[in-house]
């Protein structure tokens, strides 16, 4: 039974308890868009208890707010708000049997539709069908207001925007600009989020230019806003500054992880810092800057640590596609190697596609890949400590030495056998072990 499914028949089976039911919100405005719904949410009269009495396995994940879990899909309470103080939680919730009510305290008009499954009819209270004709994105009620009840639904707004290809509607997007700085009392992990659905939903470029123009950029990445306006060498990025680089690239991606995507944001983004001008335009320095200001990034927002670690080196490296041509047999194997690389190479297509349109690097890189196979970029060691301890050799700072070497002789095709890797690691170690001639 699909989710949608799920749903439904939560809704008539509380309806065939005498309670009034819908599917409600984002679902129903995807529905009426005719796009696939991601979840589907349920609102009803009956109130937890009620709720749980019915469905025994329902799991109570926000009572308070009146919200159960029954297979996955949120039931929850018809409720309305009283006066939020911390800009995010309302100081005490009702219940209520109308949802006329529930609507009117939601965020924005096209997220606050109810819809009958059973009649098709939808329940709209606050406009929100003639804003999806429209193609808007309108806060519900006086915006001010609504925005102070919870500052992360300015970053909301826009990721609705950006996602439907809706624009702001004038009052609504007038809010946002004289409460951006609010989004700094917003948690930081709420933060990451947004901005992480901003820029792998769809149309991350629309994402960031609303973010801009919004004046919210500058709060919540200061670092990418001062991407504008640093010109970049017209030879080698004739599409513009490093802002607009930027953003062409995101616009290149489909359906990006979210690693991949926060790795192009700021894959530039020690480029302001380094920019100076001698006989052309030079960043040196430009990836060691950009890693340090991405931690930055990364401690600022909370991310996990596997995530920073595939963002930073997908940063790190985004360069060494250029000497590709230049690298060694074994060290082109470890590049090839890293984790994710298919995000690696991701990033250097459009990093390419965006600018000069050189292509030869990726082409080559693709090639390599598919000639080597997993099997000689990544083979089983031929040897290891164990093989060279019990040779009689003791461990220490040489052995990492050896075991290197043999690492790189075998990925160059040079050392084939055991016998071979030995053979190399003993005359490494047995030279490391002669004293030094004076």
């Amino acid at each position: 039974m699909g989710t949608r499914e799920i749903a439904e028949s939560i809704i008539f089976g509380l309806r065939s308890d005498g309670f009034r039911a819908y599917l409600v919100g984002g679902c129903v405005r995807d529905l009426l868009l005719h796009k696939a719904p991601k979840d589907f949410d349920v609102a009803t009269n009956a109130t937890p208890d009620q709720i749980q009495a019915r469905f025994p396995q329902a799991l109570r994940i926000g009572a308070h707010f009146g919200v159960v879990l029954i297979d996955n899909v949120e039931v929850a309470t018809f409720r309305s708000d009283e006066s939020y103080l911390d800009g995010r939680h309302p100081t005490e919730v009702r219940f209520e049997s109308d949802p006329r009510e529930d609507a009117v305290r939601r965020d924005f008009a096209i997220n606050a539709l109810f819809l009958d499954p059973a009649s098709n009819e939808v329940l709209d209270y606050v406009g929100g069908q003639a804003d999806l004709d429209a193609k808007i994105v309108r806060a519900i009620g006086d915006p001010p207001v609504r925005f102070k009840e919870d500052y992360l639904r300015m970053l909301r707004a826009v990721r609705f925007a950006a996602r439907l290809n809706f624009s702001i509607e004038p009052m609504t997007a007038s809010a946002i600009r004289e409460l951006a700085p609010l989004v700094r009392y917003v948690s930081p992990e709420r933060v990451r989020e947004e901005l992480t659905r901003i820029l792998t939903e769809g149309s991350a470029r629309k994402g960031l230019e609303l973010l801009d123009d919004l004046g919210l950029l500058e709060i919540v990445l200061p670092e990418v806003a001062r991407m504008k306006g640093v010109e970049q060498p017209p030879e080698y990025h004739p599409e513009g500054d490093v802002w607009t680089h930027t953003l062409i690239m995101l616009s290149m991606l489909e359906s990006p992880s979210p690693n991949l995507a926060w790795g192009v944001l700021l894959h530039d983004v020690g480029k302001p810092p380094t920019f100076r001008v001698a006989e052309r335009i030079r960043f040196d320095g430009h990836v060691e800057a950009g890693i340090e200001i991405a931690r930055e990034i990364f401690s600022r927002l909370r991310f996990s640590n596997d995530d920073a670690g595939q963002i930073e080196a997908l940063i790190a490296n985004h360069m060494k596609f250029g000497v590709v041509h230049q690298m060694r047999e074994s060290t082109l194997k470890k590049f090839m190697r890293l984790p994710d690389f298919d995000e690696h190479l991701e990033l250097h297509r459009v990093d390419c596609s965006s600018s000069h349109r050189h292509l030869e690097n990726y082409e080559f890189v693709k090639q390599k890949r598919e000639e080597y196979g997993v099997e000689q970029i990544a083979p089983p060691p031929l040897i290891t400590g164990r093989d060279l301890i019990a040779m009689g050799f003791k461990p220490g700072p040489p052995f990492s030495t050896a075991l290197s070497a043999v690492e790189d002789a075998q990925l160059e095709g040079t050392a084939r056998t055991k016998e071979d890797a030995l053979a190399l690691a003993t005359a490494i170690l047995q030279q490391a072990s002669e004293p030094a001639s004076t």
